[in-house]
């Protein structure tokens, strides 16, 4: 391993054309914070913010005014988790994640958690982004708990954002995720090669947290105390290599349909030699990047493992925390909370002769090979370190497995375009002719997520996105075909939550109305709401021009 790591090193530090180095889905993030009036009462105070405040802001919340944007709200009180939005309420035991719901008045926010809904395709597209009465919130009273369930990170108050809402003045997009419903939350699942019991497409859903101990199962180890379940109907030990592939936002009908039509061949190879289930893996909530990567790669919910959100506020230290930024992905892991285990520190535990690889992936502790140990090792975020990715990546243009419509209208696209070559780049020379290829690999695409983000699911950017992902796979197939490696690899392909086209008409922000009750709060992430909160001033007003 010591000879491909300098391999790897040399190539990723040195090559004769550009310095290259991986990114994240989108070039420019930022995180600003909404907050309420500051009072002399401000501080850090513990998880709730007082009885009084809490009323007031759930009352805001769910007016009807506010309907067409806020799907509905939770939190946690006196061992019940209750929800609520401008048609009802109801409410759940702690105790019993599972157990029936108690409707406190009106109709059920949550009346129907199939995890099946809107599948397949056709259905999907029959009825888009579905209002509450319509949609469905697959293991709602679970995922919610999780995330309410960080002593100190976890928010006061959750707001779920309606599918269609469109916001793009807080970063909003026309293809969304984030939100509890089946749509953003449902991400495909792929299992084929070496292992694989099961064949063809089986009507069934899974869950994200599903994929570390599915993969561990695969790759005859287990991991430790996961929330999740190996997929043992499906598969089992056998496999001499195991890869994970994670395409970032990929919309699961979509992808499915695609492979069905021809237009995936890669998708389709895999699907020739194992399975899918048609209803995907369901993400943990908030549906969004780095909550869900972490899940996948260590089989256990935010709460547990502690990284919340793609940005969130942390009690204990008394500061906002951004993980999901080009600047911090590198130093991710250190949020991860004390006794959670990575796949990859799965693997060396049981098998330490095992070598692993993690490319493109932040999620990557316990990894022998890492793109951002690379990045961690050339000093990035120090100073004037590699900081500033752009100069360390490939150029875009001229790459032959790229829509080259949309790298040259999408900077976004072209950006992910670039990160997405360096994965290949890294994942050639692993199992190049030359290399011992590694025991269990994982790697991470981003183009799809970017894609979807642009044009909506089902858009011609997004399934160019698809294409985009499907030939690297192909190049990567051919050279395990060739190096004869293929019948005894197992890959996973998954994804870290769905997609679902936001209406541009659907316009709103509920911060006004939360300002206007006096109270005092930080709204992270644009839905984690901490009460008495106020560690900013509020955000200047936009003059408006006369």
């Amino acid at each position: 391993m010591s000879r491909r790591l300098a391999l790897a090193g040399h190539f990723f530090r040195c090559s004769g054309e550009s310095r290259y180095c991986a990114g994240v889905p989108s070039s420019e993030r930022v995180y600003p914070v909404s907050t309420g009036p500051v009072t002399e009462a401000d501080g850090v105070p513990g998880p709730a913010g007082g009885v009084d405040e809490l009323s007031l802001a759930v009352a805001a919340l769910t007016a009807p005014e506010l309907a067409a944007i806020v799907d509905l709200v939770a939190w946690v009180d006196a061992d019940w988790l209750y929800v609520a939005n401008a048609a009802g309420s109801a409410r759940l035991p702690v105790a019993d994640p599972d157990g029936p719901w108690e409707l406190r008045f009106g109709r059920h926010p949550l009346a129907s958690q199939d995890p099946m809904f809107a599948v397949p395709l056709s259905a999907a597209l029959a009825d888009p982004s579905p209002p509450n009465e319509r949609n469905a919130y697959p293991f709602a009273g679970r995922r919610l708990l999780s995330a309410l369930g960080d002593a100190t990170r976890s928010p006061d108050l959750i707001v779920v954002h309606t599918p269609g809402h469109y916001w793009p003045e807080r970063g909003g997009h026309l293809g969304e995720h984030g939100s509890l419903d089946a749509g953003q939350s449902r991400a495909p699942l792929l299992l084929s090669g070496a292992g694989v019991r099961a064949r063809g497409t089986h009507p069934e859903a899974a869950r994200v947290i599903d994929v570390a101990p599915t993969l561990a199962t695969l790759a005859g180890v287990s991991m430790r105390d996961p929330e999740g379940s190996a997929l043992t109907e499906l598969v089992g030990p056998g496999a001499r290599h195991v890869v994970g592939l994670l395409w970032d936002g990929a919309n699961s009908n979509d992808l499915l349909a695609m492979a069905a039509a021809g237009e995936l061949p890669g998708v389709a190879r895999l699907l020739a030699e194992g399975v899918a289930l048609a209803g995907g893996a369901i993400a943990e909530f908030p549906s969004v990047t780095l909550t869900n990567h972490t899940s996948a790669l260590t089989g256990v919910g935010p709460g547990r493992h502690g990284i919340l959100h793609n940005v969130y506020f942390d009690r204990a230290v008394g500061r906002q925390v951004i993980v999901n930024d080009v600047k911090t992905w590198h130093a991710a892991c250190d949020q991860l909370r004390d006794g959670v285990e990575t796949l990859f520190e799965a693997v060396t535990r049981e098998r330490p002769d095992a070598v692993s690889a993690c490319v493109n992936e932040p999620v990557d502790r316990g990894a022998h090979y890492s793109t951002f140990g690379l990045v961690r090792e050339m000093g990035a975020g120090a100073g004037d370190g590699p900081g500033d990715m752009n100069d360390y990546l490939p150029p875009a243009e001229g790459d032959p497995h790229a829509s080259e419509r949309w790298v040259r209208e999408n900077p976004d696209y072209a950006w992910s375009t670039r990160v997405d070559a360096l994965g290949l780049a890294q994942v050639v020379q692993l199992w190049g002719a030359d290399a011992t290829p590694p025991d269990v690999m994982w790697w991470n695409t981003t183009v799809t997520d970017t894609g979807h983000h642009g044009g909506g699911p089902y858009s011609e950017q997004a399934r160019a996105s698809l294409r985009d992902a499907d030939a690297r796979l192909v190049a990567f197939l051919d050279l395990l075909e060739e190096r004869g490696l293929l019948a005894d690899t197992a890959i996973l392909l998954t994804a870290d939550h769905g997609s679902e086209a936001a209406d541009p008409t659907c316009r709103g922000d509920w911060g006004e109305a939360l300002r206007a009750t006096g109270i005092p709060f930080r709204d992270e992430g644009y839905g984690f709401i901490y009460l008495g909160q106020s560690a900013v001033p509020p955000e200047p007003t936009t003059p408006t021009a006369p």
